[in-house]
């Protein structure tokens, strides 16, 4: 087969390894490279053989043009570079087989086994050829990698793509071209960081949706020209853009029908682009969040175009900058419920400013590098390399650190110019053994990388791991200035890391009550400290140690900072904390609250600050949390504070397979942060946790209570629980509800008040009561789950397990169904190239909630049933496993007769649907009833919709607004019980509020 390319001299980008750097551990690639002979194989095989015990691995393909004939596969951590002066270019020749239909990719990034689950349950569908086995990228592929490797398509490949790229944290693209031609797109499932993209034709430059972990995906330096449909299609990507030109294209940003996206977008630009700049899906949606910072346009009418209403949003001239553009829920203040709003401050202007500087500096050229094993540096993990790296540092500015572990002693302090550079910050670590005499008792922060201060230091592609007793490290002193960059930097410790001793990260973990001294946990000062007028720009660096007191601490600057895709997971008390500074913005940050560790941390403290810019923020909890937190954010005594486009989330996927089968389950925790803001000095919350804009002010004013029906007491019953929910209402009006932490079900009357009906250790979840007072509970013991009866008022422990059997017509039962549901399509891919669709939320939502189920439970007099829902399990199959299913993860159950209509709602969309009841719990007839919708929904003698989403919104049955009902805790569960049920109860986590009629 003939490849068709360009002239050698034709469309060369300029190479960032201009050079082989010299690496023992590195496997360099022969091929032909010619463009016609077929390199598959060659490349294929040094990546296999790149891999050490770990896995990973780094590859070089030297300058020239190699022709594949199917997917290239990349194993998590192995990083593929291309190196010599011009950069290589992998060839897809003319009609390549198996490139026509559907999607195709090129090179496909694969994971690991996440879940220990055996068999792939969702296989790559885009590899060539398709493989059952072949696993796609996930939420643990960390430190992959492909850079200044250039992608070329040739004529009559209409499915092909360049790079399917669904990784986690510390993962990267970058310095690549992709000459697209006949192609479908240059990236399809994008993931974490991309810098120094471009993207020529095509039909799009990039086609994705959620990533893999759920994180955002940040685009920095790149452009797009000449493609057919859109620069870029995509959803839920939480897409990030810094610096990104497109131009010669109909649309800029096309987000997908039925989706919305958190977009954020800084120094954008748009250059003829005929249709819209960016198409706008899913109005009136919480998770619709789109915002520009300082865009500029030409030949370019329209900035915005709405899908759903066909509004359009015109730009000021034939030539304009938009100053700031955003969509989505808008907050007028702390504690203020948002409303959907669009807001453009933009102007005409005579031409367009020159593009500026690239917002991620280029590394010194590879003739520029000293490699420190020439001076005398070990890297073996046994010698002590402190006095070698020191004197390297004293006389050469840059310097390169091959693949080793650098065992250090004492701080290695940088000069003003110096320049670390590694490639891999798995395999290349500075690391500080354990207890070292220099960074032990009490006293200040000892560094073991310190910049000076005012510097214009670079520090790229290492890893730094502070031990695990060292309680006065702190890996990295930041006080350089603002032309500083860390890039590629990982704080070594927690997830995914591999430390040179080989031993556990708990090996000195002792046996006791308290996990975190036990583990010496929250014992070390940050990862990363700027301080003392430090700044700069931080890009794609990865903080999860959980020695250390946070991840990223920033105090005592105005500098300007930039942090860009920064994760930041596994602390005790922070994660993010800013104190005393001004100036700087953080894009696409990301915290992740680990179950053993996280139960108690607070994703971002702002203190004394100012002037400050949080967008794209992602605040997670996993979804094996069982302890409430109350809040994702805190502000101390801070003004100026803009937050955009703000995600407060604990839902997770799982992929997995079992006796039923293979399949990807998607749900959500019931401990979410509680609230996404409070601002501890004025005593205000902010409830929503999806939402575009906030602007916190000096002197924040406090909202006015609202109640339904008007003058309406809510009024708290019982407090000083765990957590609540599970709640259901016997025919005489008694509440039941569960404190699963404790295993206990308690009933509150108006008469008796607060009781104890059992406390025995048979986890119950939820709960239903049936015509003749038996209670039906739900456990998460067992393998499908169990289903018990017990009677109240017995106190021996009885209870009567309830077999699953076969659905059959029961016309007088009532069916239990969760009336919170999670539905979305993570793993697996929602793209369907013959109807050129992405399956949306609603379709997913709607086809999960209308399968009926083949078994259900049926309570001892026969009138309450539920369905058997499917059970997924993540860990072992013992008790320590953690069970997942629609019926366990709700917080409580609705009812309804078959042929009945029902309110449920999918916190995938932050909506609120009615649905007939069907056999087997099928729900059908879908209709939208509310933008509002969260942990439960409850309905009056009236009809009227009461909807938990931060407070508590009513509406009419024909989904018109009424009324809030404020609670001084965030509302979970809504039920009506009471005589005459005419008491709405609201479940918090740690109280039992009620509103009487």
């Amino acid at each position: 087969m003939v490849a068709a390319f360009l002239p050698a001299s034709a469309c060369l980008a300029s190479s960032s390894l201009s050079a082989l750097p010299t690496d023992p551990r590195a496997v360099t690639v022969h091929g032909v490279g010619d463009g016609r002979a077929d390199d598959t194989a060659a490349i294929q095989s040094a990546i296999a053989a790149s891999r050490g015990k770990t896995g990973e691995g780094i590859v070089f393909l030297p300058s020239g043009r190699y022709r594949i004939s199917r997917s290239i596969l990349l194993p998590q951590g192995v990083r593929l570079f291309g190196v010599g002066r011009t950069r290589p270019v992998l060839v897809l020749g003319d009609t390549t087989p198996g490139f026509q239909k559907g999607v195709a990719t090129m090179v496909v990034f694969m994971g690991g086994d996440q879940y220990e689950v055996g068999k792939v349950p969702e296989p790559v569908p885009t590899a060539v050829p398709f493989d059952e086995h072949i696993r796609d990228a996930n939420s643990a592929t960390f430190y992959s990698a492909m850079s200044n490797v250039d992608i070329e398509i040739g004529a009559g490949n209409p499915a092909a793509a360049g790079v399917r790229f669904r990784v986690a944290q510390h993962a990267f693209l970058s310095h690549m071209d992709f000459r697209l031609g006949s192609g479908f797109a240059g990236i399809y499932q994008a993931g974490n960081e991309c810098e120094d993209l471009h993207f020529h034709g095509g039909r799009y430059g990039i086609v994705t949706e959620k990533t893999s972990p759920a994180w955002q995906f940040t685009l920095i330096d790149s452009t797009f020209d000449g493609q057919r449909d859109a620069a870029i299609r995509e959803h839920e990507a939480g897409l990030t853009l810094v610096n990104v030109a497109m131009r010669d294209v109909p649309v800029g940003i096309d987000i997908d029908q039925g989706y919305g996206d958190w977009l954020w977008g800084k120094d954008v630009r748009f250059e003829n682009v005929s249709k819209a700049g960016v198409v706008i899906s899913n109005e009136g949606n919480a998770y619709t969040q789109i915002g520009f910072d300082n865009a500029v346009a030409s030949g370019t009418p329209v900035f915005a175009q709405f899908r759903d209403s066909g509004k359009t949003v015109a730009g000021a001239g034939p030539v304009y900058r938009v100053k700031e553009f955003t969509y989505g829920l808008t907050l007028d203040g702390l504690g203020v419920p948002g409303t959907y709003r669009t807001r453009i401050d933009q102007a005409r202007i005579a031409a367009l400013p020159k593009p500026g500087a690239p917002a991620i500096r280029a590394l010194p050229d590879v003739g520029q590098w000293t490699n420190v094993r020439t001076l005398g540096v070990k890297g073996d993990g046994t010698t002590d390399d402190t006095a070698a790296l020191q004197h390297a540092i004293d006389t050469h500015r840059v310097l390169y650190l091959p693949v080793g572990f650098y065992r250090i002693t004492d701080t290695l302090k940088l000069k003003p110019d110096t320049v670390l550079i590694g490639l891999h910050p798995s395999l290349t670590q500075l690391q500080l053994p354990d207890n070292t005499p220099a960074f032990a008792g009490i006293g200040g922060p000892i560094a073991m990388v310190e910049a000076p201060k005012g510097g214009h230091n670079i520090l790229s592609g290492i890893g730094i791991f502070g031990g695990r007793i060292n309680p006065r490290v702190n890996p990295v002193l930041w006080k350089a200035g603002a032309d500083s960059l860390i890039d590629d930097v990982k704080i070594q410790g927690g997830g995914g890391t591999f430390i040179a001793d080989g031993k556990p990260l708990d090996l000195y973990s002792r046996a006791g009550g308290d996990p975190v001294a036990n583990n010496h946990w929250d014992a070390q000062y940050p990862g990363l400290w700027v301080t003392d007028g430090g700044g700069g720009t931080f890009a794609a660096i990865w903080a999860p140690d959980t020695q250390a007191q946070n991840g990223l601490y920033v105090s005592n600057t105005k500098t300007p900072g930039h942090v860009y895709e920064f994760s930041n997971e596994h602390h005790v008390r922070n994660e993010i904390v800013l104190d005393g500074v001004e100036n700087w913005e953080l894009l696409a940050p990301q915290t992740e609250q680990e179950v053993g560790e996280g139960g108690d941390a607070v994703s971002l403290e702002v203190r004394n600050s100012r002037n400050i810019l949080i967008a794209n923020y992602h605040a997670y909890r996993v979804t094996r949390n069982f302890k409430p937190a109350p809040t994702a954010v805190k502000l101390y005594n801070s003004a100026d504070i803009r937050f955009r486009n703000v995600h407060v989330n604990a839902e997770s996927g799982y992929a997995t397979c079992d006796a039923n089968g293979c399949g990807t389950y998607l749900r959500a925790s019931k401990f979410p942060f509680e609230d996404a803001i409070t601002d501890v000095t004025h005593k205000l919350a902010v409830r929503e946790h999806e939402f575009a804009v906030l602007d916190v002010p000096a002197d924040p004013v406090a909202p006015t209570p609202a109640t339904f029906p008007a003058g309406a007491k809510v009024e708290k019953l019982e407090d000083g629980f765990w957590s609540i929910s599970g709640a259901a209402v016997a025919a005489d009006g008694t509440l039941y509800f569960v404190d699963h932490r404790f295993q206990r079900i308690y009933s509150w009357t108006e008469k008796t008040g607060l009781a104890v009906v059992r406390d025995n250790p048979v986890d119950p979840v939820n709960l239903a009561v049936d015509r003749s007072g038996n209670l039906l509970v739900l456990s998460s013991l067992g393998p499908e789950a169990s289903v018990y009866s017990i009677r109240p008022g017995t106190q021996d422990g009885s209870l009567d397990l309830i077999a699953p059997t076969p659905v059959k017509a029961r016309p007088d039962a009532t069916v239990s169904l969760p009336g919170n549901l999670w539905v979305n399509g993570e793993f697996k891919d929602q793209y369907d190239p013959a109807t050129d669709h992405f399956t949306t939320l609603a379709e997913m939502f709607a086809r999960d909630v209308g399968t009926p189920k083949a078994r259900e439970y049926v309570s001892p007099d026969g009138s309450i049933v539920l369905p058997a829902y499917r059970v997924f399990q993540q860990g072992p199959d013992t008790h320590l496993g953690w069970r997942f299913s629609d019926t366990l993860d709700t917080y409580g159950f609705v009812t309804a007769k078959v042929g009945e209509r029902v309110y449920l709602s999918n916190g995938s969309e932050d909506k609120t649907y009615s649905g007939l009841v069907g056999a087997g719990g099928a729900v059908t007839d879908l209709k939208p009833f509310a933008d509002r919708g969260g942990e439960s929904v409850a309905t009056d003698a009236a009809g009227n919709v009461y909807v938990a989403n931060g407070q508590v919104f009513v509406f009419d049955p024909a989904g018109r607004a009424l009324g809030r009902i404020d609670v001084p805790e965030r509302p979970l569960q809504l039920i009506f019980g009471g005589p005459g049920r005419r008491t709405l109860f609201i479940l918090t986590h740690h109280a039992l509020y009620a509103v009487r009629a």
